[in-house]
C-alpha cells in the first residue's frame, strides 16, 4: 500500500472519530451543529494553507529546475561557440 493512501486513511479516521465523538456528545443539537461547523471550516482553512504551501514548494523547485536549465543552455551555447572559434582558428592556419 502506498504512503499515500495510509495517509489518507489515517485522515479520514480522525474525522469520523471526531465526528462521532462530537454526535454522540451529551450537547444540544444547535451546539453540536455549530460546532462540527466551526471544526469542519478550520479543517479546510488548514487544507487550505497546505495546498497553498504545497503549491509554493512546486513553484520554486520549477523555478530552480527552469535557471537550472536556462545555465546549461547558456555553457553550451559556450562550448559550441568556443569549438566553432578553433575549428575557424585551425583553418586559418
Amino acid at each position: 500500500m502506498s504512503t499515500g493512501k495510509v495517509v489518507l486513511g489515517v485522515l479520514a479516521g480522525a474525522a469520523t472519530g471526531a465526528l462521532l465523538g462530537v454526535l454522540f456528545a451529551p450537547a444540544k443539537g444547535t451546539v453540536t451543529r455549530r460546532t462540527i461547523v466551526r471544526k469542519g471550516e478550520r479543517q479546510v482553512d488548514d487544507l487550505k494553507d497546505k495546498f497553498n504551501d504545497f503549491v509554493d514548494n512546486i513553484t520554486q523547485k520549477f523555478d530552480k529546475v527552469k535557471e537550472d536549465v536556462v545555465d546549461f543552455a547558456e555553457d553550451a551555447m559556450n562550448s559550441v561557440e568556443d569549438v566553432e572559434k578553433e575549428v575557424k582558428a585551425s583553418k586559418v592556419k
